[in-house]
Formats: C-alpha cells, sequence, structure tokens
C-alpha cells in the first residue's frame, strides 16, 4: 500500500493527501476529490435512496461534510474508507428521514404496480433490506469493497460483514422468488 504522501499510479495524488490539503483549505484538493468520487458516491447513493433528486442531495451534502470535517481525517484509515463511511452516514439518515416523513408512501413504491421489469424487482428487493444491510449489500456488490474495508467503514467486525450479506442476499432471493411465481 503506498504511503500517503505517494500518489495515485504516479500522477495523482492519494486521497489521504487531498484531505490533509483539504484541511488546510485546499480548494484545487477539494475539486480534485470530487472529480475523482462524484460517479462512484452518485451510484452509492442512487441505489440506497432510490431516486435523482435525493441522491444528488446527499453526494452534496457528503461532500460538505467531507470539506468541514477534512481536518478530522486520521491517515491510519484510507482516504476511501473514510470517504464512503461519509456518504453512506448520509445516505442513511436520508433514508431513515425520508421513511419517517412518508412510510406508507414507501411501502407503495416498493411493493406497487410500478414494478414490472428485473432491473425494477431487483430495486424492490433492495428497497426492502435493512437500511445497514443495504449499505452493506451496495458496497460490496456495488463498489466491490473487501469485507475488511467495508467493516471499517461502518464499524462492525468482518463477519458481521459477511452475516449482514448472507441475510440480505436470502431475503432479496426471497423476495424474488415469490415476485417471479406470480
Amino acid at each position: 500500500m503506498p504511503s500517503p504522501a505517494t500518489a495515485i499510479d504516479g500522477c495523482e495524488p492519494a486521497d489521504s493527501v487531498l484531505l490533509m490539503r483539504i484541511a488546510r483549505s485546499d480548494e484545487e484538493a477539494f475539486t480534485k476529490l470530487v472529480e475523482r468520487y462524484q460517479g462512484r458516491f452518485y451510484r452509492v447513493a442512487r441505489r440506497m435512496l432510490g431516486n435523482d433528486h435525493d441522491s444528488e442531495d446527499a453526494v452534496q451534502l457528503a461532500f460538505l461534510r467531507v470539506f468541514r470535517s477534512a481536518a478530522n481525517y486520521r491517515d491510519e484509515w484510507r482516504g476511501s474508507t473514510w470517504l464512503y463511511r461519509i456518504l453512506t452516514n448520509v445516505c442513511i439518515d436520508a433514508w431513515r428521514k425520508r421513511r419517517e416523513e412518508s412510510t406508507s408512501a414507501a411501502v407503495v413504491a416498493a411493493t406497487g404496480q410500478a414494478f414490472h421489469t428485473e432491473r425494477l424487482d431487483l430495486e424492490a428487493a433492495l428497497v426492502r433490506l435493512p437500511t445497514e444491510g443495504r449499505v452493506i449489500f451496495l458496497l460490496r456488490y456495488m463498489e466491490d469493497l473487501p469485507y475488511d474495508e467495508i467493516a471499517r467503514i461502518r464499524g462492525i467486525t468482518i463477519n458481521t460483514v459477511k452475516t449482514q450479506l448472507r441475510r440480505c442476499k436470502q431475503s432479496m432471493r426471497s423476495y424474488l422468488t415469490r415476485e417471479a411465481a406470480r
């Protein structure tokens, strides 16, 4: 693993270097970090929150938190781990807030007649997962992060990550099997 002072592929500064520069209010470093992560962050947020508007808001809020709290970054973590932790926490907060505001609307959206294609069925299955399970599932299978990094991002053990993934896969398989039988 490269040291924090080294560059990625010899060209770009490592995330940890950018975060240290952002802590000193370096806007150019912040711009580079946003360019590096905005697509990845949007994909995760979109899968977690289910719509463009909420996803865009979550990504913006996550980057704002990164900018404001970059001084709190500790280089014992990979920069990406710290960044994804911020994003997933923002998404969980947004998802919980939305769920509290419109529980019945979320149920209708998750189970309503609009879900006809396989892709939408997968989204409906994702909506049914517990919040923490959904985060872990998306980090593993959408972002292809290893178990140990997911454990660090979420502040849990590797065994908990594996258990959550097993439960999520079982839940999704069960839901998709029932839907296919309809």
